[in-house]
């Protein structure tokens, strides 16, 4: 970054994340005093009153409130064997902790270790707990209760059930979907659809859900990041509490003074598996059955800037207690190659590692931005992804993407390889390489069922619950193709038509979208159901994707979710 990305020196070293045992409580820290911003900027103004339950906030009891809230379950480093159980109080927890039983057997009792972060600019000091359960059974449904001693609820704790994956070979459901927002209409670019997309999940009844990025626009609201964060969670509580909810961070995860990357409210709720790099949290693979998940943050390889942005025309102010520096117009806080290629050297040890492994079979990628998408009014293809991942993906066998990012549906041919300079540039027209994604010979043949040795299948789906209208996809230009909007240079805040305003640039190139199957034009709401059979001995096994929409959501939020269109990828079983 820019020392204009850096409004104050200490920037990257202003925020510490704290990790203890927690045994004692600290201090409670109200979370009245928000102070409202004079800038204007992209985050939209702040809403100008609480909702009911984000008020709750600012009950100050005789002793700290640790009840726990906003309760969900990750996947250890085996799955067959390990869930993370993460949650959330209004102040520190006396004792933290959760009991666990198998069959209604005897209990067990795990501590949890606290872990807070200061808001960067709010100045809320936010409390997370993680109590890593192990040693559990393979394909074994665990109840369990997370309670504390400062524990409101005490006498009848919060309770659910998780079941683990299975070992070996054996058949299971996956979820996915991204952008989902929060149901409180109060945030910018949140709806009452966010309800109904978690009641979705819970409809189908995966082993566990994919979140593919822009969790819950915290960014946009950030006189109340902690707030919005609150109510997203609490209101994924009712699916995240009963399977592990397994994200990736998209640009609406990046925070100013929130971390070197912006991440740390993302980083302090979720316990994710290991990486072995400096950069825990950010990426990560587990695997059930002959699946390996690999899950990406986009934002260190693309070019477009789409992340934390004042646009102006006054700063935007933190509170006084932060002690942190007005952030200018036209501030952007752009993340592009953080890792310095640590993410990508990782990626490709991981997918070289699963080519060789005779107990995988498919490889599906999780990220939040798109390498292929023709919408229009959204963001479109980055070309960033298309140069450092998918020659990765390519290589390697990736099997499925699957991403948000552009508020819609929509669905490639398996690809492989590209096309070179068969873009052009969208001022001088003249030709320019967009590495046009190619699909494989024979694509078109059969429009329901795919073989992904040939090719990968990319899928955009994101259309969790967020407020955003559908993005509309690019025009037919009179060859039977849409086209698409390409990012292929770093993308950076101009200065705007209103004196001390900025906005971002859009795609700078454009090309035939050749590698477009299906799109739903109709609704941006819905839901990826994905059904794996492992298949016998010598045979195929398969991977059945039903997508499922909500029509008319788009005007009006609804809990009916209709079938759009049934896919299956099949292959060799290894």
């Amino acid at each position: 970054m820019t020392k204009k990305d850096l409004p104050d020196a200490s920037f990257t070293d202003s925020i510490t994340t704290t990790e203890t045992t927690a045994a004692t409580p600290a201090p409670m820290v109200s979370r009245r005093g928000f102070l409202k911003f004079a800038g204007a900027s992209s985050f939209a103004s702040a809403a100008g009153a609480l909702a009911g339950a984000a008020k709750a906030d600012t009950a100050v009891a005789s002793a700290p409130d640790g009840t726990p809230e906003q309760i969900h379950l990750t996947w250890g480093e085996d799955p067959t064997s390990e869930v993370v159980v993460s949650w959330a109080s209004l102040a520190a927890s006396s004792k933290p902790r959760v009991l666990i039983s198998a069959d209604h057997g005897h209990r067990e009792t795990v501590h949890a270790v606290q872990r807070t972060y200061t808001d960067g600019l709010t100045g809320v000091v936010v409390f997370t707990y993680h109590a890593r359960l192990n040693g559990l059974k393979p394909a074994t449904t665990y109840r369990y209760e997370v309670t504390a001693d400062n524990d409101s609820r005490a006498g009848s704790p919060f309770s659910a059930t998780f079941t683990t994956a299975p070992r070996g070979r054996a058949p299971f459901r996956f979820t996915s979907y991204g952008d989902l927002a929060t149901p409180n209409t109060g945030w910018v670019l949140s709806s009452p659809q966010s309800r109904f997309a978690v009641d979705a999940v819970e409809r189908f009844q995966p082993l566990f859900h994919l979140l593919n990025g822009d969790l819950c626009y915290a960014n946009l609201n950030p006189t109340h990041q902690t707030d919005v964060w609150r109510d997203f969670a609490n209101n994924n509580q009712t699916s995240s509490a009963n399977r592990p909810w397994m994200p990736c961070p998209g640009n609406h995860e990046i925070e100013f003074y929130n971390g070197a990357q912006g991440l740390d409210s993302y980083l302090t709720r979720y316990t994710l598996p290991d990486n072995g790099s400096r950069f825990a949290g950010r990426w990560y693979s587990f695997q059930v059955s002959s699946v390996l998940f690999v899950s990406l943050d986009a934002d260190d390889v693309v070019y477009q800037d789409a992340a934390a942005f004042v646009a102006g025309p006054t700063p935007l102010v933190p509170a006084a207690s932060t002690g942190h520096a007005p952030i200018p117009p036209g501030t952007s806080f752009y993340v592009r190659g953080y890792s310095n290629g640590e993410q990508t050297r990782w990626l490709e040890r991981t997918l070289r590692r699963a080519a060789d492994d005779r107990d995988i079979d498919w490889i599906v990628v999780q990220m939040h931005q798109d390498a292929l998408s023709s919408s229009k009014t959204g963001n479109g293809s980055d070309k960033g992804l298309r140069e450092a991942w998918l020659p990765l993906f390519d290589r390697y066998g990736v099997d499925l993407v699957v991403c948000g990012h552009d508020h819609d549906y929509e669905r490639s041919y398996p690809v492989r390889g590209c096309n070179r300079h068969a873009g052009i540039d969208v001022k001088t027209g003249e030709a320019v390489d967009t590495l046009q994604p190619r699909p494989v010979p024979h694509a078109h043949a059969d429009t329901t069922k795919f073989d992904t040795s040939h090719g990968t299948i990319h899928l955009i789906l994101g259309g969790g619950g967020t407020s955003a209208p559908l993005d509309v996809y690019g025009i037919d230009m009179g060859n039977g193709n849409p086209q698409a909007q390409v990012f292929t240079k770093p993308n950076r805040p101009m200065p705007g038509t209103t004196a001390g305003t900025f906005v971002r640039a859009t795609a700078d190139a454009l090309e035939d979208a050749i590698w477009s199957a299906q799109r739903d034009t109709g609704t941006g709401y819905g839901i990826a159901v994905f059904d794996v059979d492992p298949g016998d001995h010598g045979g195929k096994t398969t991977m059945t994707m039903n997508y499922y929409h909500a029509p008319g959501a788009d005007q009006t939020p609804t809990p009916n979710y209709e079938l759009f269109e049934t896919i299956t990828l099949e292959k060799r079983r290894r």
